[in-house]
């Protein structure tokens, strides 16, 4: 059998969702199809979108070439008009066992068809992960619990993408991870798109901190439950008491801040301001000592004035974060900051630049404030792990993969800790 070839760009859940597809298109039985996983979260992707297509194309000559994900959701037209595509799927179709047996009896007419799009209204969609995978990540086990967003920040497409948000029963996610547990995995992670609104389109509308006391409770045997980016505005009562009560739930959290000026924020249409997320760090460490913050921070959003910019530089300094991801603003067409007064491209990538130095400055420290403690570490190759905080660390020996070992961190090598195992 001549198995598709699958691409995959941008976030974990569209990785994820790929592993979902390859399950999907192999018990239909497609044959020698090219299926590229999209992401639209800036025009920058919708580019790189366009340009794997292309590539992929040159290299598997004559084989269909299937796009969706949430740029296919988003913009059909674009890659419908694309000579090299035979087919564009929505993201809801692509999750569906019906599209890929549809696919696998078309396979051979793919190529020339006329009628291109297979792509429904996103925002009809009322659930989510009819089909879970067990077991997407080598050494740490990816679970989705939830899918889409019902708020609409200013800059974001993604809600026309991934539809409203709908949530994944926490009794299927347990049965799921208990699974992954009886597979041997030593860490699950929960992802979604907006994973703290979790529960709010269920019966009696649990929290997100219900969800993880649950899992918790009930699969006693998993030694790490880690969460994906989290929106702290929307921590829940029961969260925040995981935090503080449950060492296994692992001392990282990922914010979605955004920004730190109170303007900025407003004209993202987001629901916090600055002070809201400086005082959720300062209650989460006070909860975990050792908890560490990553975040999103753009750079560059329109209107953005040097001192509203400052206010977004001290926020990492004020929040303590250790990890950051940053985004110069690049506009997205259909959302209102694209129809905003933009910056100029120097501008914007000058300031992401001296946002990354401070990042880079508030990892090493951390890195040196580790010197000397001991870890407990997930292997995720001969010699690479992670720690409970997600920051890598090496070793000089091989350890075993998938496991946790014991770790005494003895120094530093560019961005990773350097650490011995310690033997119990």
């Amino acid at each position: 059998m001549n198995a598709p070839v699958f691409a995959t760009l941008g976030c974990r859940l569209n990785a994820y969702e790929t592993e979902a597809m390859k399950e999907l298109a192999a018990a239909a039985g497609v044959e020698g199809a090219v299926v590229v996983n999209t992401c639209a979260v800036t025009a920058e992707a919708v580019r790189k979108a366009k340009q794997e297509i292309r590539r992929l194309s040159r290299e598997n000559p004559g084989a269909p070439i299937i796009v969706t994900g949430c740029a296919a959701q988003t913009e059909p037209e674009t890659f419908a008009a694309m000579p090299e595509v035979s087919r564009v799927v929505g993201n809801h179709e692509k999750m569906q066992a019906e599209t890929w047996t549809g696919l696998a009896a078309k396979a051979p007419d793919l190529i020339g068809i006329t009628e291109k799009v297979q792509v429904d209204d996103i925002m009809s969609v009322r659930e989510t992960a009819g089909h879970l995978i067990d077991g997407f990540g080598r050494h740490r086990a990816y679970v989705q619990v939830q899918n889409g967003c019902d708020h609409r920040c200013t800059f974001c497409i993604i809600p026309y993408g991934r539809g409203n948000s709908r949530s994944v029963p926490a009794g299927v996610v347990v049965e799921q991870i208990r699974r992954l547990v009886d597979k041997g995995f030593n860490e699950v992670v929960l992802t979604g798109v907006d994973l703290t609104s979790w529960g709010a389109d269920l019966p009696a509308e649990p929290r997100l901190g219900d969800l993880v006391m649950r899992i918790l409770r009930l699969v006693p045997d998993l030694p790490r439950l880690r969460i994906s980016s989290i929106d702290s505005i929307e921590a829940d009562e029961a969260l925040m008491g995981a935090i503080a009560t449950e060492p296994r739930l692992m001392p990282h959290l990922h914010l979605s801040l955004q920004a730190g000026d109170d303007m900025i924020l407003k004209r993202m249409k987001r629901r916090h301001l600055r002070d809201d997320a400086i005082r959720f760090c300062e209650d989460a460490r006070r909860l975990r000592p050792d908890m560490v913050f990553g975040a999103d921070i753009i750079a560059g959003f329109p209107t953005e004035t040097e001192a509203m910019f400052g206010n977004s530089l001290k926020l990492v300094e004020e929040c303590g974060l250790t990890f950051l991801h940053v985004f110069p603003f690049s506009p997205r067409k259909g959302t209102p900051a694209a129809r905003m007064p933009q910056l100029r491209g120097p501008e914007i990538r000058e300031r992401a630049a001296r946002l990354r130095l401070a990042g880079e400055a508030a990892l090493s420290r951390h890195l040196a404030a580790q010197i000397g403690r001991s870890h407990r570490v997930l292997m995720e190759g001969p010699r690479l792990g992670r720690t409970e905080q997600f920051t890598e660390i090496t070793f000089a020996s091989d350890q075993p993969e998938g496991q946790i070992v014991d770790a005494l961190v003895r120094g530093i090598e560019g961005e990773r800790l350097i650490g011995e195992v310690v033997r119990r």
